[in-house]
């Protein structure tokens, strides 16, 4: 297999351009220009030219998932002490974690693997929190870079002595908004930089001093990058804002010049119906993390709600605040926790009391977040097969023994959601970003022509 940059692609694809619906293509040609992006799609009785990758019949083609919120120096502890509540977790196992990426060769290998598996899974987009320090957080934008992977990068921004261990924080305001300034220019003048971008990120109010946020809302005006944050995850973090500002996080962030139509807040398990109307107003993204969210969050973000009121949604696997990496596993937790909420969870209370009604959505609306939404809440080209679109997609071989998809005699393209409830990484054939192959599976790939 090679890349399909100046190329054509024939098969079946199917996307999500809104939700609780999908669009499939039958039998269509992409075209992709040398740019990345999609030139134009028509049917294949119009004309196959010579030279397409023409899929064979078990094979389907999505786009890529957008992942809205990775904690990428947390992956080495996937999966651990996730029974302990989350400032206890944060200080006892992630912030020394995070203190060793001043190491640049563990970093190198931590985020380099990482930034693979990533994309063996499909998630061809990632917006990153990285760690306080500026070398390995370049190191991590130059390693998505090599490796093909769409990202945003973001050095953390955590200066608060009282809030911060002493081996783990800022020196100052100033020197954590200087360095923020030094990694967004590095992001910026990597060399023939098509796919990576800077991500002004303080970790969350709870890390921050007024003289570090203000200073960050001020670099959000002169530089025009996007930002990530943390905003009323849990009892504790949405409690903390009030205590202090007399005012929610929402509140307190538009304050400093932080919630802008480049924002994406991750998590927004508390927010208020006012809450909501401003982030609708300012055009910011939600990064809902329905897995995570059921271990830090307290409680179940009201997504359907949030659809309803306008807000942009995707979503993210908060790796490692829960213990998958996997897009497929987000958008399905999703639709789990959209209907415990709406049907409760307590047996002791009444049908008619105990849950919210109205809250669940389905996996095609799942699906739609975890692709076009995404793509929304970054305010990029990507999410869908639409000219002017990048050809981020992945090829999906329903066929894959070493997969768990069984589909018995019927046709892909009208079994998307037996196959997103089913899929595994081994289904996944391949992985194209800005239609560069950045990974495939060996076993499927065999099976796809090579002309």
């Amino acid at each position: 297999m090679t890349g399909l940059r100046g190329r054509a692609i024939r098969g079946h694809f199917v996307h999500a351009p809104d939700r609780g619906a999908v669009e499939v293509l039958e039998d269509a040609v992409v075209f992709v220009g040398e740019d990345g992006r999609i030139e134009r799609i028509a049917p294949a009785r119009d004309g196959v030219p010579e030279g397409t990758l023409d899929l064979p019949p078990d094979r389907l083609v999505i786009p890529g998932f957008v992942d809205l919120h990775v904690h990428a120096p947390q992956y080495p502890q996937l999966g651990l002490a996730l029974d302990e509540p989350l400032e206890v977790w944060l200080g006892k196992y992630t912030f020394p974690l995070e203190a060793r990426y001043a190491d640049l060769d563990f970093a190198r290998e931590a985020y380099g693997r990482l930034v693979k598996d990533l994309l063996a899974g499909g998630t061809t987009t990632a917006l990153y929190f990285a760690t306080v320090h500026r070398q390995a957080t370049e190191l991590l934008a130059g390693i998505c870079l090599n490796l093909g992977q769409r990202a945003l990068v973001g050095k953390v921004v955590m200066d608060l002595a009282e809030s911060c261990p002493d081996d783990y924080r800022d020196a100052s305001p100033a020197a954590a908004i200087a360095d923020s300034r030094a990694v967004i220019e590095a992001i910026r003048a990597l060399p023939d930089n098509d796919r990576v971008l800077p991500v002004i990120t303080p970790r969350f109010i709870p890390s921050c001093s007024d003289e570090a946020l203000a200073g960050l809302g001020a670099l959000v005006a002169e530089c025009a990058c996007h930002v990530q944050t943390h905003c009323s995850e849990s009892n504790w973090a949405h409690g903390y804002a009030i205590d202090r500002y007399g005012k929610t996080d929402t509140e307190a962030l538009d304050g400093f010049g932080l919630l802008t139509r480049n924002t994406v807040l991750a998590h927004s398990v508390f927010l208020t119906d006012s809450d909501m109307d401003r982030v609708r107003s300012r055009g910011a993204g939600v990064a809902h993390c329905a897995l995570s969210n059921a271990y830090f969050g307290n409680a179940v973000f009201p997504l359907r709600k949030a659809l309803e009121r306008g807000l942009n949604v995707g979503l993210g696997t908060d790796i490692s605040g829960g213990p998958s990496a996997s897009m497929l596993e987000a958008a399905r937790m999703t639709v789990a926790v959209s209907r415990m909420l709406q049907d409760g969870v307590d047996p002791d209370d009444s049908r008619e009391t105990r849950g919210r009604p109205e809250s669940r959505i389905d996996l095609l609306t799942a699906f739609h977040l975890a692709t076009a939404g995404g793509g929304i809440a970054l305010d990029l080209d990507i999410g869908l097969f639409r000219p002017g679109y990048y050809f981020d997609a992945l090829i999906i071989d329903a066929a894959a023994e070493a997969g768990t998809i069984r589909l018995f005699g019927a046709q892909p393209a009208d079994r998307i959601e037996q196959i997103l409830y089913t899929a595994i990484r081994p289904n996944i054939a391949a992985t194209y970003v800005g239609g560069d192959l950045v990974a495939h599976n060996h076993e499927s790939a065999a099976a796809l022509p090579r002309t």
